[in-house]
């Protein structure tokens, strides 16, 4: 078993080698067509990431009729792909191109925390381009930032990963390890920018908040950080339209509430990103790639069927 996952994992390693090596030097409307291609095959395949992106999208559609689902989660793996897409292209981007590609609202927001030295946490869901948002803060605003990487299997891919960010100008900490949390820290009370991606908990100790109407569990690192250091956190939204420009909101400031424990001020700021995010999510829910389980009950069921496949 261990041989056949080792070989899964050096194909799949493999396989996002040749995309960083072969997809940024293609023309630019041929790297276009590539991924509407491939994210139009993997739709019809009807796999188990495409069925749950449409399960998840039933809950941010819920009058949704099946049809409707199935457009949006065809126009979700569009979305995805151009996001792997450019990605892939991105370091190959100039500065200007890099201006021209994204245009964010309320970005005033973002420049005024970071004048005012307190340090600046940016949270935000899996929509559009995080790693372009990204890109262009280090390129168009100047700010270099530190985030946080999920440890990939195999270990090389996650190490593809972090050259690449850090390539774009991110300090990237491993999520695993414990010692992310107190570098975020330093990094914000010394007036720096912590970005985040923090719809999705990975460490099943998340914060419980609801979302489109039940119960799912989201990271409370954001909100900590916030209470711990005083830095400004603003939740960001992004999404794609009809043109080539990433568009993207600077929400309002998520306030450290004035009473009530550690864990009742995260409760109720996480709640306040969770409720800017599915404002996001709910206005271009084919630019949420959520192609996981999230909400609890589903992480239920996901549990009751290995007990169940372990009695059999």
């Amino acid at each position: 078993m261990s041989g056949a996952n080792d070989l899964r994992d050096r194909l799949t390693d493999g396989l996002y080698g040749l995309g960083w090596s072969t997809v940024r030097k293609l023309p630019e409307p041929v790297a276009a067509g590539l991924g509407r291609r491939i994210a139009d095959l993997a739709w019809k395949r009807r796999g188990t990431s495409v069925l749950r992106l449409e399960s998840n999208l039933a809950r941010v559609v819920p009058d949704a009729t099946p049809e409707r689902l199935a457009e949006l989660s065809k126009a979700g793996m569009r979305s995805y792909m151009r996001y792997w897409m450019e990605s892939f292209r991105l370091p190959t981007w100039s500065k200007e191109r890099v201006e021209d590609s994204v245009d964010i609202k309320d970005v005033h927001r973002l420049k005024d925390g970071l004048a005012s030295g307190r340090g600046v946490i940016v949270a935000l869901p899996h929509l559009a381009n995080w790693d372009l948002a990204g890109v262009w803060a280090t390129r168009a605003l100047g700010v270099p930032f530190t985030t946080v990487a999920e440890r990939l299997k195999p270990e090389t891919l996650y190490d593809r990963f972090v050259a690449y960010r850090e390539s774009l100008g991110m300090e990237v900490l491993p999520h695993t390890g414990g010692a992310a949390f107190g570098t975020l820290a330093r990094r914000l009370r010394a007036g720096g920018l912590v970005c985040l991606v923090a719809d999705r908990d990975l460490s099943a100790s998340g914060t419980e908040v609801t979302f489109f109407g039940d119960t799912a569990r989201m990271p409370g690192g954001p909100a900590m950080l916030a209470q711990q250091t005083g830095a400004l956190l603003l939740p960001v939204t992004l999404w794609y339209d009809d043109s080539t420009v990433m568009k993207g909101q600077v929400h309002a400031p998520v306030d450290v509430p004035e009473s009530g424990t550690r864990a009742e001020k995260t409760s109720v700021m996480t709640q306040a990103l969770a409720d800017a995010f599915a404002t996001g999510i709910a206005d271009h829910p084919e630019d949420w790639h959520m192609l996981q389980r999230l909400w609890l009950a589903d992480l239920e069921e996901r549990g009751a069927d290995r007990a169940e496949g372990s009695r059999s």
